[in-house]
């Protein structure tokens, strides 16, 4: 049997199991976005059964069989190809000892914990968490365990897994860069920074014109309509089912209609991600295997490098108080700039700064790393979380609620994806000054020319993100691997011209 008909096979077989995974997704998206609460558990269920069936496709003898061929031998397949198949390897290897029933379990244990952290959240009572995050962590290190290759120690296994090549010793480098430069700089704001005003920025605005608002984003960014879907949800994300199928999620609150232009922004960056890899990678089952520090690095993009620029901000802002009725009227666009870009520790992620962000991620890197590793309990979490948002944030943390439960993410198994945040906004930065070799960026924010970025993302970032790892990624569109200092440099420019600081 040649390579060329083995990959036929597989890709026969792909076909099938990327639709019965898109219907699990499907499933999920509903859970997350418009199930009634009675409704989850049963969804839940719904999502391990239909787990079990993915678990025989991808199990089967003869899937593993070509994958592992073809991985050894690759001849005749198009870079493309090979690319697929390595992922494919990967991914295999990391759960080909798994047995049914164990799979079936970390199934059912991720799908009720989503339930479990909804009820534990609005009653803000860790307690109610705390089993199935116990569960989610044990579990976890059973599936490591059972691997025939993994690094030194269970969290360095989970950031290889999100971002390959990536380990505790390069995080640790990384975020000690950050806290040596942005601490100092937040503390000098708090000091010397001038005042700058925003009781504006709780005046109520209508959700129907906060939707209005969604949609006109989503499409300056540069989204195609016909291929995508807004809804909302408790903690907002972007799902893709393929290029022609990607759903944006947000939140809307009356009292902070800038809450969702950010929000929006940032999961359209992820939608944009979506929609614009390479159709080869489409057709070649290789598409959507970029990392996710990739990933963030475009949310992260729109949502602060462009969003919150003051050359986008007067773009937008007659628009802004058209939707808002007359509400920010007597707003000068300086003043909507200077109001969006308030530097000042608060207590939830999501609404956080772009200037003291990287401190938030900082408090869940180094509590996954304790509690993967063994080194802390899941009991300890709450106080410590706490305690660590006093000494980076100097914040007290109210309640369970705004604190250790505020995000979804330890819901399922993506220990090690909160660095990807922090990664993500220093890559954009990095990107940024390589894009603005090629034209002037801010000029054409200025003038609302948004697909100008799009399609240069499209040539140099999206065509390659699934065929690298993130260092290939960031060395082919920029020359060099990560370099911190240039987000760096960024913030204090930035920060200190905002607030006037000498």
């Amino acid at each position: 049997m040649t390579n060329s008909e083995k990959l036929q096979e597989l890709f026969e077989r792909l076909d099938e199991i990327e639709a019965y995974s898109r219907c699990l997704g499907k499933v999920q998206f509903d859970m997350e976005c418009c199930a009634p609460e009675e409704g989850i558990e049963q969804a839940g269920a719904d999502m391990s059964i239909l787990g079990k069936y993915l678990y025989t496709l991808t199990h089967a003898e003869r899937f593993e069989q070509l994958v592992t061929e073809l991985h050894a031998d690759g001849e005749g397949l198009t870079p493309v190809q090979k690319k697929a198949v390595e992922h494919l390897y990967d991914g295999y290897a990391r759960v080909k000892n798994i047995s049914a029933e164990l799979s079936f379990e970390m199934d059912t244990v991720a799908n009720k914990a989503y339930g479990d952290w909804l009820k534990a959240k609005k009653a803000s009572d860790f307690s109610l968490f705390r089993d199935s995050l116990a569960a989610l962590i044990d579990y976890n290190r059973k599936a490591i365990d059972l691997r025939d290759e993994k690094k030194a120690s269970y969290y360095d296994t989970c950031l290889n897994d999100l971002e390959k090549g990536g380990s505790m010793e390069q995080l640790d480098a990384f975020f000690a860069a950050l806290r040596k430069r942005i601490v100092p700089l937040l503390r000098r704001i708090q000091t010397e920074g001038k005042p700058i005003r925003e009781d504006f920025m709780t005046r109520p605005v209508p959700i129907p014109q906060q939707e209005a608002m969604s949609r006109y984003l989503l499409e300056l960014e540069g989204l195609r309509k016909s291929a995508l879907v807004l809804m909302t949800t408790e903690h907002p994300f972007t799902d893709n089912f393929g290029p022609h199928d990607v759903r944006v999620t947000t939140h809307y609150h009356e009292d902070s209609f800038i809450s969702n232009v950010f929000t929006t922004l940032h999961e359209g960056g992820h939608a944009l991600f979506m929609q614009n890899e390479p159709a080869e990678l489409h057709e070649n089952h290789g598409a959507n295997n970029m990392s996710n520090a990739m990933h963030e690095t475009i949310s992260r993009f729109y949502e602060n490098l462009v969003g919150r620029s003051e050359e986008f901000i007067s773009y937008v802002a007659p628009k802004i108080r058209e939707l808002a009725g007359g509400t920010f009227d007597d707003i000068s666009d300086r003043e909507l700039y200077e109001a969006v870009n308030v530097a000042r520790p608060s207590l939830i992620r999501t609404e956080a700064d772009e200037l003291s962000y990287c401190l938030h991620i900082m408090v869940r890197y180094e509590l996954e790393k304790a509690f993967m590793n063994g080194e802390i309990t899941v009991d300890e979490i709450p106080a410590l979380w706490n305690a660590k948002y006093k000494e980076y944030l100097g914040i007290e943390v109210p309640d369970d609620a705004r604190g250790c439960l505020q995000d979804v993410h330890w819901c399922g198994y993506a220990f090690g994806y909160f660095p990807s945040y922090a990664l993500g906004n220093a890559y954009g930065v990095q990107i940024l000054r390589r894009m603005q070799r090629d034209f002037d960026v801010f000029g054409a924010i200025r003038e609302g020319e948004l697909s100008l970025i799009r399609d240069w993302l499209i040539e140099h970032v999206f065509s390659i993100a699934s065929l690298s790892t993130p260092d290939e990624w960031i060395r082919s569109i920029t020359g060099e691997s990560l370099n911190v200092n240039y987000y760096l440099d960024y913030l204090e420019e930035k920060f200190s011209r905002i607030y006037e600081l000498k």
